[in-house]
């Protein structure tokens, strides 16, 4: 599966550096950060979703 990531400038650029401090490439850190967020107990992913999302409403309400 394929996930088109829209990251702010400021995020963008800190992920950048990230990545490069690790030696490892970018999307490959991206689906790593996923990956542990998922891989957290169900009761944990989902107050950081929700949080997320809460946070973020506006947005996708723009975005739909």
């Amino acid at each position: 599966m394929a996930i088109s990531l829209n990251l702010p400038p400021e995020a963008e650029r800190r992920l950048a550096e990230v990545a490069k401090r690790l030696n490892v490439p970018l999307n490959d850190l991206a689906a790593a950060a996923v990956r542990d967020l998922v891989a957290q107990p169900a009761q944990d992913f989902e107050a950081v979703a929700k949080r997320v999302l809460e946070k973020n409403r506006e947005l996708y309400r723009r975005l739909a």
